[in-house]
């Protein structure tokens, strides 16, 4: 079984490993039209794990016509959803079956543990896509109560080409967050993974041809925001554009689509996201563990880590000690070890950006009460210890800034009250946790609270049965669910007059 490799097993997969790095166009690999390339570096050791294509304009129009060219023919656009269903069930099941390899892409790409690109990353990526497959042939169109001589149809067709960019934390897993309703829905996608993450997309597309997805269907283009990004953001045929990423960039895109074809844009962006917990939490253990997971998981690059930890002041000095000891089981490993929780940040300059935020709250007047350092340079990887500070308040910088890294901020209240306007005094609204025994408190703050996810006595639940996404500058739209379709279709009103 693949959780009993060891980390020598893991590393001998890698040694053998077969890296792809061109684009992915029309159904078959090539090198960007330019010819140009960059260099996949590993955020384990700094080696290069493969040359891969810088995509441009060019080949952005090539894979935007590649996929109007496949819409239009109907192959898969026209199909019968349930013909739609079987090819993504069977996708869902190729990612199983390559789920070694894929997983240890995601880890050498991206620096996270494999214990978790297997058990997380590609088995819910999987899911994702076997989820929306299966939905695809239960989602009904309506018909509108009218007269006895007319009738109203109310359907939903697929919207076209969609552009999908997505971002390096979770690559494959986001990436089929959005596939999955797209593809399902009978679109064509241009996919554009991250620079700093690339691999596992552009080994999926090859993947969604042996599971029977047609050429042109999807196309996946690496390279970075500023050439290939921001020509499918302006592309005139791009009919819907998804994003997860970065609060500023999402407002880029925005710009970009209303400059161009005022194409649909829908975006995942940011969090700040606060876990509150109150006096009466009903197990203190409990909310340590799972604040300790909210913080140093994925090594705290998560758009929903619980990077503000809001405590009332009765608990506070208990809870701050209970993290503090929960968070020595999340120090900083090799991520092809199975026994490591924390692993790489993705590269050199997330780590520096993780570095100055720690430093920023020194200079701020927090107190560090663990962590702080980057450790393991020695290995050429890029790591930091999981980091908590205390006194912080909301006008701190590494209060109110996403980090993206595993640096924890404690602010203390008093009352519900001032909870809820500590926790919504900020431009996100992603995801919020509450812990207390008081089920009308709990309720209370659930609906004062503004975001998009709100967790009660546990902290990042859900599954693909939930909407994900956020209030404010977290982004519009919402990925998981049956909302999720509404992004990829266009609803169209047919009415007819009976003779």
């Amino acid at each position: 079984m693949s959780t009993q490799k060891s980390r020598r097993d893991w590393e001998s997969l890698a040694d053998t490993l077969s890296i792809q790095g061109q684009a992915f166009i029309d159904g078959h690999y090539q090198e960007a039209a330019s010819g140009a390339s960059f260099d996949c570096i590993s955020p384990i050791d700094g080696r290069v794990l493969a040359k891969v294509a810088s995509c441009d304009l060019e080949d952005a129009n090539l894979a935007v016509a590649s996929g109007r060219a496949a819409f239009d023919a109907g192959s898969w656009s026209r199909l019968a959803p349930v013909k739609r269903k079987q090819v993504m069930i069977r996708l869902a099941d190729l990612l199983e079956a390559n789920a070694d390899e894929l997983a240890l892409l995601e880890t050498l790409d991206m620096g996270k543990p494999i214990r978790y690109a297997r058990a997380v990353d590609v088995a819910g990526a999987a899911r994702a896509l076997r989820w929306s497959g299966e939905a695809i042939d239960k989602i009904y169109d309506e018909i509108a109560p009218t007269a006895h001589n007319e009738i109203g149809m109310i359907t939903r067709e697929p919207v076209g080409v969609v552009a999908a960019i997505v971002p390096w934390n979770f690559p494959l897993l986001m990436a089929c967050w959005k596939l999955g309703p797209a593809l399902a829905s009978g679109n064509s996608v241009v996919l554009k993974p991250s620079e700093k993450s690339p691999l596992s997309a552009i080994r999926l597309a090859q993947l969604a041809i042996e599971a029977g997805i047609p050429a042109g269907v999807l196309n996946v283009l690496p390279g970075f925001g500023h050439s290939v990004g921001k020509a499918l953001a302006l592309h005139m045929d791009v009919d819907t554009l998804v994003f997860t990423g970065s609060t500023r960039t999402a407002k880029q895109l925005m710009i970009y689509a209303g400059e161009s074809n005022m194409k649909r844009v829908w975006l995942e962006a940011g969090g700040k996201s606060p876990n509150i917990v109150f006096n009466d939490a009903p197990d203190l253990k409990a909310a340590a563990v799972a604040a300790a997971s909210a913080i140093a998981f994925n090594q705290g690059e998560v758009c929903t880590a619980g990077s503000r930890l809001l405590v009332e002041s009765g608990v506070k000095d208990e809870l701050v000690r209970l993290i503090a000891a929960e968070l020595q089981a999340w120090q900083p490993g090799h991520p092809l070890d199975p026994a490591t929780t924390c692993g790489a940040l993705v590269d050199k300059q997330q780590l520096e950006t993780v570095l100055g935020y720690i430093q920023a709250g020194r200079d701020e007047g927090a107190s560090l009460v663990q962590g702080g350092a980057r450790v393991l340079a020695e290995t050429g990887g890029l790591y930091v210890q999981p980091t908590i500070f205390a006194g912080v308040h909301n006008r701190m910088k590494i209060a109110c800034e996403e980090i993206f890294g595993p640096v924890l901020s404690v602010i203390t209240f008093d009352g519900m009250e001032q909870a809820i306007a500590i926790a919504n005094d900020s431009i996100y609204g992603l995801a919020a946790g509450v812990w207390t025994s008081d089920i009308n408190k709990a309720h209370k703050t659930a609906k004062a609270l503004r975001a998009g996810m709100v967790w009660i006595n546990h902290y990042d639940g859900g599954d693909m049965t939930a909407p994900f996404g956020g209030y404010k500058q977290s982004g519009n739209g919402r990925d998981k669910s049956l909302h999720a379709f509404d992004k990829y279709t266009e609803i169209k009103a047919t009415w007819i007059a009976l003779s």
